[in-house]
């Protein structure tokens, strides 16, 4: 669109006041607006919108337009004088306890804890820049603040967690022989649990170990056939059938990869054991996949919010793999951003 000068006017403005959808869309969480008109259950007339949800009617008025413009939410007519609003695809997800809700990655991304790291990214960029520009802005790493601010931690582990309500459900439909086999399972770096849930609830057969540091687990849920450990992966790591890192690669460089895989083949069996790697995996030639674009966006996370973390490509997580001792793998799309790799000693 940026290739012609009208097509540069257009564009420019967008970035000028790109965050505003960002900031509207989060005002709209805030406020309750999916809430409220799925409860209703039928197209909402503003003046009972703004009734339900203790609004001043002009102003929100400018919100919703807002939000229709981008087809956050629809208008549909109510009898033949008057239009309500009602729900669209996009506008389900910000549900706050809707099944494919993804509320909490939003208000994790739009906090000011996170905002405030992209700040300083040029200054990462430029050589020497030897700290994280979310380190610059909060003056810790990422895990050492979660620690030390259990709402933080608490907001990041929720966002962790509808992300993995959406993304167990697309492995389970698209590869589910993944699991075939498999007696029990160690989810590396688990959260609170949530993705190991949703495995054994729809295989009975696997025990689930969920493994992440002690003040995480220390929070974490009790689930049927899960055990909860508190440890450290790059000291050691339960031994099972199969391990399951999920967007934990993403965060490290290749040396500490390195030494994270290392610890995983050794955790399982050499005749029959597995390492399954959820990770958005960037193919830079791919013009045509549209979620390339999320791809691309999460590696300038990575660079934004950890010290050496990184969007891989297939090649490069190879070279990862078999630094760390393993002979083989094999790589499935699920029709997400992620895709499913199985390595095996």
């Amino acid at each position: 669109m940026g290739d012609t000068e009208d097509g540069a006017e257009v564009e420019i403005w967008n970035y000028v006041f790109g965050y505003s959808k960002i900031a509207v869309v989060k005002c709209a969480i805030e406020l309750g607006v999916a809430d409220v008109i799925e409860n209703h259950g039928s197209p909402m007339p503003l003046p009972e919108l703004a009734a339900a949800l203790r609004c001043e009617p002009s102003r929100l008025h400018r919100i919703m337009r807002f939000l229709v413009h981008f087809h956050v939410f629809k208008q549909e007519p109510i009898g033949q004088h008057s239009v309500g609003f009602s729900l669209t695809p996009f506008s389900r997800r910000l549900i706050k306890h809707g099944e494919k809700t993804m509320v909490p990655l939003i208000l994790l991304n739009s906090s000011p804890i996170l905002l405030g790291a992209w700040h300083s990214l040029s200054a990462r960029v430029l050589e020497g820049g030897n700290i994280s520009p979310f380190e610059a802005a909060n003056g810790m790493d990422m895990w050492s603040y979660a620690e030390a601010n259990p709402c933080h931690s608490k907001l990041f582990n929720d966002a962790m967690a509808s992300r993995a309500r959406l993304t167990i459900p697309a492995i389970i439909e698209a590869c589910r022989q993944v699991f075939d086999g498999v007696e029990s399972l160690v989810d590396v770096g688990g959260g609170n649990g949530t993705a190991l849930s949703l495995i054994v609830k729809a295989f009975p057969g696997i025990r689930g170990i969920n493994l992440d540091l002690p003040h995480v687990v220390a929070t974490a849920p009790t689930f049927d056939r899960i055990e909860n450990v508190g440890g450290d992966m790059f000291m050691s790591v339960p031994n099972a059938d199969a391990l399951l890192l999920m967007w934990v690669l993403q965060d490290w460089d290749d040396e500490e990869c390195i030494k994270i895989l290392k610890k995983c083949r050794e955790a399982i069996p050499e005749d029959k054991g597995k390492v399954i790697i959820v990770e958005a995996v960037v193919e830079e030639d791919d013009k045509e996949d549209e979620l390339e674009t999320v791809r691309l966006m999460l590696d300038m996370v990575m660079m934004t919010h950890t010290n050496k973390g990184r969007q891989r490509t297939l090649k490069e997580l190879s070279f990862v793999l078999q630094q760390s001792g393993f002979s083989r793998f094999n790589a499935k799309s699920i029709h997400t951003v992620e895709s499913v790799i199985e390595a095996y000693p």
